[in-house]
């Protein structure tokens, strides 16, 4: 689904719907009192105070480099959504889709082992052996008791109007989830005060999303490209690929996690002949395309350039040796 306009001001339709955003806020209060479970691993948790994309797959995939190149054995934690299986699975991209379990998990066990499934703390249970658990998003969910939680937050969107679900975009208060986690991740400009909303002393990491280049040998630079997304923000691919010296002819938005249909893919393909132009996309949604729609795509990736680099691996080390795991 997409993000209701609203969600971004304070206007009428937030203010007639406050009353149900104070249930929901309530409702999730109630649940993160449950007690969790205790794994023999250290549990990183990328998680956010809002719905949508905020950018935590790429950081848990910049979080997960670092625990390697340590000589750690980290693996990654989905529920997978949008996928089909709902009991503890480990992603093999050579025979699971999307469709399978999810777009996130695909990019990420292209990186480490990653374990899906509804429950996750059988998932844990299930991915035994691993030094580190790194759960993309589950910031509001207690199932697990978490050694190192990270608020990341982007910047382009901030926390919108302030408001709980469905009145606003927060999960649950920014304060809340700020008391129960170890330091925030901003990514790109602060464009709405974000930082300012958050206790005085909470460390924030600041990062950007930078280009990279030389994975793939079609990416999209100084070509005509029309480009399409179905990702969080939409419009962040958009500005990644004219940063990045695409000429975007056209941009088309899908929602979040779309999978494409085959009218969808014709009329994209359709657009890119009447523009001259090669598809662009971002490595998400190439994986929900049929592999033989994919061919002549252009994929621009990208990865996580942090402000103090050795801040993230400081933290880390320090918390993860504090639990003693």
């Amino acid at each position: 689904m997409r993000a209701p306009g609203f969600w971004r001001r304070d206007g009428w339709v937030s203010r007639l719907l406050a009353p149900f955003g104070g249930l929901y806020g309530a409702a999730t209060a109630r649940r993160l009192r449950r007690p969790g479970l205790r794994v023999p691993a250290t549990v990183i948790c990328c998680g956010n105070a809002t719905a949508g994309g905020t950018g935590k797959t790429i950081v848990a995939l910049a979080i997960a480099d670092i625990l390697i190149n340590a000589g750690h054995r980290p693996a990654f934690i989905s529920r997978g959504y949008g996928g089909r299986l709902k009991t503890p699975t480990r992603v093999d991209p050579a025979r699971h889709t999307a469709r399978d379990v999810g777009d996130e998990p695909l990019l990420l066990a292209a990186r480490a082992p990653c374990f899906i499934g509804r429950d996750r703390a059988a998932v844990a249970r299930f991915a035994a052996g691993f030094t580190h658990l790194i759960l993309d998003d589950g910031l509001q969910n207690p199932s697990l008791v978490k050694d190192i939680s990270f608020l990341v937050i982007d910047g382009g969107a901030g926390f919108g109007n302030g408001r709980m679900i469905p009145a606003g975009p927060l999960r649950e208060p920014v304060a809340a989830a700020a008391r129960r986690v170890q330091a925030a991740i901003l990514i790109g400009e602060d464009e709405f005060n974000a930082q300012a909303q958050l206790p005085p002393g909470l460390p924030v990491l600041k990062a950007t999303l930078v280009p990279v280049y030389g994975k793939n040998d079609d990416d999209p630079r100084g070509r005509r490209v029309v480009g399409f997304a179905g990702i969080g923000r939409p419009g962040k691919f958009r500005a990644s690929l004219i940063e990045a010296g695409a000429a975007v002819a056209e941009f088309i938005a899908f929602p979040d996690h779309h999978f494409y249909t085959e009218t969808e893919i014709s009329r994209l393909q359709a657009e890119a002949i009447r523009f001259n132009a090669r598809l662009a996309t971002t490595r998400k949604d190439l994986v929900r395309l049929p592999p033989a729609a994919r061919a002549g795509i252009a994929v621009l990736d990208v990865e996580l350039r942090f402000t103090a680099p050795a801040a993230l691996a400081n933290l880390l080390c320090c918390t993860a040796a504090s639990s003693n795991l």
